[in-house]
């Protein structure tokens, strides 16, 4: 039984399930999608999400703690150049994952873990925000007053000629 374990361990020493969590969030960062297990995808969430949330603040220091868990220049450098200004305005939820199905030669469940706002396809088919149409009745109000009066006295000056 599992009660209270927090993490999951993948079914590997702390070594190893560290430098498996910095190259799929290396390769996550730089791909910006990745197929994986479902296990590794929501281990992986909750690893890189914190990264990616101390990339908002591109300072020496959040970088050097970025590449402590990343251990890729790389991967560090597109981390803060690319992605944290893209992702500058949302509060969290960085990462979807996506249930794939299952793997053929072992029937383990697949996912695709991807980054949220690195998707063309989801972007596209989103609906945008129309721009408000603003109307501007006074404008128009105020416009045709203004032409009525030239266009009135020409008129009468026109006319009063021929009475004569």
């Amino acid at each position: 039984m599992r009660h209270n374990r927090s993490i999951n361990h993948l079914g590997r020493q702390a070594g190893h399930r560290k430098a498996l969590l910095a190259n799929l969030a290396s390769s996550l960062i730089l791909k910006k999608r990745i197929t994986t297990t479902v296990a590794k995808a929501k281990a992986l969430k909750t690893y890189v999400e914190p990264l990616i949330t101390k990339s908002k603040d591109d300072s020496t220091h959040s970088r050097r703690v970025v590449f402590s868990y990343l251990k890729d220049k790389n991967a560090v450098a597109e981390l803060f150049r690319t992605v944290a200004p893209k992702i500058a305005d949302r509060p969290g939820g960085y990462t979807r994952v996506l249930h794939l199905g299952f793997r053929q030669g072992d029937a383990a469940e697949m996912a695709l873990i991807e980054l949220v706002d690195f998707n063309e396809a989801a972007l596209a088919s989103a609906p945008k925000a129309a721009a408000k149409k603003t109307t501007r009745r006074s404008t128009k109000k105020a416009e045709a007053k203004v032409e009525e009066p030239v266009e009135a006295p020409a008129e009468a000056a026109a006319e009063e000629p021929k009475a004569e």
